[in-house]
């Protein structure tokens, strides 16, 4: 399939979905609608407000903040775990060790981590990082982790036959087998980052999307609520293309990316 028909079949069952909820939301099924708009809002009312936060110049402050909270997270947690699952990997005695306690902190529940940060780290931004670092770390760190496992013997063997370095040995053979890996853990974590960053400001704080959304549904502000969530599915998406766009460029060595690009 070509990249110009996955996208249009994307947009269609974009397109799909909203009309649904606009069918739903406004045309009377024996004598009502099957989602009230008190509930549910409408399509046009939730385009409606989103245009009207970006053209006040209203949500710019708050998507700022959500966006510093969110690079802050992925960036520290992506190298965290990376340089954790590299390290790790690579020792094995060291990673037995530390095995069960890694199971642990990653079985926490990070919205009960969440007060903990804010009570450590105050209700600025640095607490919502930790709870997106939290989030981050340990998808990218089980990822890397396999993925330098899964390095074949074989070639580990014959590299050391031709006289490769641990450096050469990272560059050349550890590096591309966690590449896949890594870039697969990525396009999860950017998500993850960003419901930290809005769990977080949700909980407390006095600026972010997490914080508006809250706001609207402090006061039943349907649209409100569905308006935030339109703006952070779009910021998602154009973090998730960026990703993506990075993926294509690193990983043109590996057999198909050709064929995928068509």
């Amino acid at each position: 399939m070509t990249r110009i028909k996955l996208l249009a079949l994307q947009i269609a069952v974009g397109l799909g979905l909203i009309a649904l909820w606009h069918v739903g939301s406004t045309v009377p099924i024996f004598g009502r609608t099957l989602l009230p708009p008190f509930f549910f809002s409408t399509p046009a009312d939730v385009a409606l407000r989103v245009v009207q936060m970006i053209a006040a110049g209203k949500i710019w402050p708050h998507i700022g903040t959500t966006l510093t909270e969110t690079a802050l997270s992925f960036a520290i947690g992506a190298i965290g775990g990376i340089a954790f699952g590299f390290g790790f990997a690579r020792y094995p005695t060291m990673a037995a060790v530390f095995e069960p306690y890694i199971k642990m902190a990653n079985s926490l529940p990070r919205v009960v981590l969440a007060p903990i940060f804010m009570l450590w780290l105050g209700l600025g931004i640095w607490s919502k990082v930790a709870l997106g670092v939290s989030l981050v770390f340990f998808i990218v760190f089980f990822n890397v982790y396999r993925g330098i496992q899964e390095v074949s013997p074989v070639i580990l063997a014959n590299a050391r036959l031709m006289g490769m370095n641990e450096r050469q040995l990272f560059r050349h053979v550890y590096w591309p087998s966690a590449l896949s890996w890594m870039f697969s853990s990525l396009h999860t974590s950017v998500g993850f980052a960003l419901v930290g960053a809005v769990v977080g400001e949700y909980l407390g704080a006095s600026a972010g999307l997490g914080y508006l959304i809250h706001e609207a549904e402090g006061v039943f502000d349907t649209t409100g609520v569905f308006a935030g969530m339109v703006v952070l599915a779009i910021f998602v998406l154009a973090v998730d293309v960026a990703v993506t766009a990075a993926e294509r460029r690193m990983l043109r060595w590996q057999p198909g990316r050709e064929e995928a690009r068509a």
